[in-house]
């Protein structure tokens, strides 16, 4: 038994003497009659007794007061907060240290003739819980894509008991939302509020499911906006709140205190599993618009300028001469993308977004996928320490771009740095002059591309046997999900064959 359901445990043993001895004693008072001349009315404070004596309207106290807004914010919101079950069906063995009789020895000793040495799988189904809020009277609910996106099944109990078999309208992996929607009559939807407006020391109220505890409030303060690098995920833009968020309270809402959802909350930090007074929360805004495209189309449409930055640190702020070191540094414009069009360059610090402050790569990205699709979009940046002004229009990201994408940060972690083949480089090289392919200019050391043989002037011909005419096509090819790939590449003359492991 871990700590942490040792202490809960422990915990919830404690409350429940407590409640057994506030029941007995209960009891044994209500078998005691009392004595006619006992005043057992409930009793005010002096302040309220001067009050009425007075004639002045009683005052509430101060702690009566400040909880009021909590109070009703609760009232409003608890309502549409649901509690979800899923269930995943999954493949399991009997012995989880089969793989034990894999070794020679115990293969020999243990296997039985006749009979397959690893055990038939065995079907179970695995069970889990979040929370959720409706958003919607028609019965569409927001939760987190981690709780419900691998389910089979997906059952929603309602605050009032209702129970309903859900399905799933959509979820997207790279903010961590999903949407589920239930038929029902009378369903109570949450208002939701702007994310754009919090500040951060407000007063915020965390709903959910923690533990399967069901309709739980914790209150805390916006401790932190626009968090990013926080889980493994690409959107991330969090609130970052103390309220206490537990396991179970994935999918619930946050809540302001004017009784409406700010944000969805997602994740925690901790080191023993509950809370430790740091959580996260997907801005409502951002769930808001991943809603209505999950809705309307199934799945989220981003937009795209083909521009990949990477954050500014103080030491490039120097260099680039900027006045502090923030924006998106431009490291990578696309061939024929619409960043290329705009006459965005490498080295570029992007600075602003249609008005709006971008402080990072994670915001520039951010920005540009929720733009909106065929939008024209204002960019401001520095170019060699100079401000300037230029307009994109977004595209939309497709799979093919997605794959060009993906290829350029496998070339990173494969430690290559290649160029297109040019006339001079042909020349250079003592290449034909229709050589196809696509030149290494550089090889990082120790990384995967040096360990499997890739030196400089190393011409890559094919990847998987397709041939590769040009970067974008590299870049495409290396894309693909697989574990090791096949490279025919060309060096000195001679033609072959290099193996690159690429997980």
């Amino acid at each position: 038994m871990n700590g942490g359901a040792s202490n809960l445990r422990w915990a919830l043993g404690l409350a429940a003497s407590a409640l057994l001895g506030a029941l007995a004693a209960a009891v044994l008072v209500r078998r005691e009659p009392a004595p006619a001349d006992l005043d057992l009315s409930p009793r005010t404070s002096h302040a309220a007794e001067a009050a009425a004596a007075s004639g002045a309207p009683a005052v509430p106290t101060a702690g009566k007061e400040f909880s009021r807004p909590f109070v009703a914010s609760a009232r409003a919101v608890m309502p549409a907060v649901v509690h979800i079950e899923v269930f995943q069906k999954a493949q399991t063995y009997q012995n989880e240290d089969w793989n034990q009789f894999e070794d020679d020895f115990f293969r020999r000793f243990f296997g039985q003739p006749g009979r397959p040495l690893r055990p038939q799988p065995q079907e179970r189904v695995q069970r889990g819980q979040g929370s959720g809020v409706i958003v919607d009277a028609r019965g569409y609910i927001l939760t987190n894509n981690h709780v419900v996106g691998q389910a089979d099944r997906i059952r929603v109990q309602l605050a009032d008991k209702r129970t309903f078999d859900a399905k799933l309208v959509g979820a997207d992996e790279r903010s961590d939302v999903a949407v589920i929607k239930i038929e029902g009559k009378d369903l109570p939807a949450a208002r939701l509020g702007d994310s754009g407006r919090l500040e951060v020391g407000e007063w915020v109220l965390a709903i959910g499911n923690p533990f399967g505890l069901d309709q739980t409030v914790t209150s805390g303060v916006v401790s932190a906006l626009g968090r990013t690098k926080v889980v493994d995920i690409q959107n991330q833009d969090f609130i970052q709140t103390d309220a206490a968020i537990n396991p179970g309270n994935s999918g619930g809402p946050l809540a302001n205190l004017d009784g409406e959802v700010v944000g969805i909350n997602t994740a925690i930090y901790s080191r023993s599993g509950g809370s430790m007074g740091i959580g996260f929360a997907i801005p409502i805004n951002m769930a808001r618009t991943i809603m209505s495209d999950l809705i309307a189309h199934g799945k989220v449409i981003r937009g795209w300028l083909g521009v990949r930055p990477q954050d500014v640190t103080e030491d490039m702020a120097r260099a680039l001469k900027l006045p502090r070191p923030s924006g998106a540094l431009v490291a990578e414009v696309f061939p024929d993308s619409p960043g290329a069009e705009a006459g965005i360059q490498e080295r570029d610090v992007i600075v602003g977004f249609n008005g709006k402050e971008v402080g990072s790569a994670e915001e520039f990205l951010n920005a540009v996928g929720f733009a909106g699709v065929g939008r024209t979009v204002e960019l401001k940046l520095y170019r060699d320490g100079k401000p300037q002004t230029v307009q994109a229009k977004v595209a939309e990201r497709t799979p093919e771009v997605e794959a060009s994408e993906t290829g350029t940060e496998t070339l990173e972690k494969l430690g290559l740095v290649v160029r297109e083949l040019t006339p001079e480089i042909r020349e250079q090289l003592g290449l034909r002059r229709n050589a196809a392919g696509v030149v290494v200019v550089e090889v990082k050391p120790r990384s995967p591309a040096a360990n499997a043989g890739f030196e400089p002037g190393v011409i890559i011909e094919e990847v998987n046997k397709k041939p590769v005419n040009s970067v974008p096509e590299l870049k495409k090819a290396l894309g693909a999900d697989v574990d090791t790939t096949l490279l025919k590449v060309r060096y000195r003359g001679r033609a072959v064959y290099l193996a690159l492991k690429m997980k």
